[in-house]
């Protein structure tokens, strides 16, 4: 797809007065404090271990870190708000206090989602886009900072049980249109939508999706995509996820042919590599 299709696309966004430009695509780095993340390498458990590979991930090119302290992998265990504050916080202020990288919290919860702004955050990364905590979106329209919606069914623990569609791209488009206009009309503007791969769909939906992920730029919001290391890449290649560097990139590179501008992924260098590359070719 050439890159003029998305010209008229919203690429900058406002945080706390703070412009983001997403005109060339970024790379967001996945950092988890979480015991049970299903990608072992990406997770840690002291402040000092979070700088570490924030400081890592800011060498390698990163644009963004996204934290998080609730899994949602496929069945994960539920997690009180509480736990999820006390993980997260004392991190959040350390990286921001330490760094100038633009911080993202994946949480589904407005509580979460308001200390962590108040801690240093700089933007939301609802897995539920609002469905999982109603007081969400009016959350995110006082705070009028940027919010990533990701597209998902029922709940991490329900999620890949038996997930199933009539045209899945076609009822993603549809989820997106409803929550695009909740949240417009509340006044929230800098919004980025996630198809959520992995999330609520069978390999077969994930594939069929990004098939025809170039239809999402119909909404003219910045893109973000994670595919990193996921079952989508170890189930169809039979390997373990510590393998699936090379599958995370070639599926990288396909989305951003079809208008991905945030990559969030483990591996910064590759994605950042991958980007490089990319940029240097017109796309038919």
């Amino acid at each position: 797809m050439a890159k003029d299709t998305f010209l008229n696309r919203k690429l900058t966004l406002n945080s706390k007065g703070k412009l983001i430009d997403l005109s060339t695509p970024a790379v967001m780095a996945i950092l988890n404090i979480t015991p049970d993340s299903f990608y072992q390498k990406s997770r840690v458990n002291t402040i000092d271990e979070a700088l570490k590979s924030t400081e890592k991930f800011i060498n390698e090119g990163a644009k963004f870190i996204d934290i998080g302290a609730y899994s949602s992998r496929p069945g994960a265990i539920d997690v009180s708000l509480e736990e999820e504050l006390k993980r997260l916080i004392p991190i959040v202020e350390a990286i921001s206090k330490e760094f100038s990288i633009l911080i993202s919290i994946d949480t589904f919860r407005a509580k979460v989602a308001e200390e962590s702004i108040h801690a240093g955050a700089h933007l939301i990364n609802d897995i539920s886009a609002g469905s999982l905590d109603e007081a969400m979106f009016e959350t995110i329209a006082k705070l009028q900072i940027p919010y990533i919606i990701m597209h998902m069914k029922g709940t991490p623990q329900t999620m890949q049980q038996d997930p199933t569609y009539e045209n899945v791209t076609a009822e993603v488009l549809t989820y997106f249109t409803e929550k695009l206009s909740s949240l417009k009309k509340l006044g929230v503007k800098d919004i980025i939508i996630d198809p959520g791969f992995g999330f609520a769909k069978t390999i077969s939906h994930n594939y069929e999706l990004l098939q025809q992920m170039q239809s999402l730029t119909t909404f003219e919001l910045p893109m973000l995509v994670g595919f990193s290391r996921k079952s989508m890449i170890t189930k169809v290649l039979n390997i373990k996820n510590e393998d699936a560097l090379n599958g995370t990139t070639i599926l990288n590179t396909i989305a951003l042919q079809k208008g991905a501008s945030i990559l969030r992924v483990h591996d910064v260098k590759a994605a950042i590599e991958c980007i490089n590359l990319s940029e240097k070719i017109k796309f038919p």
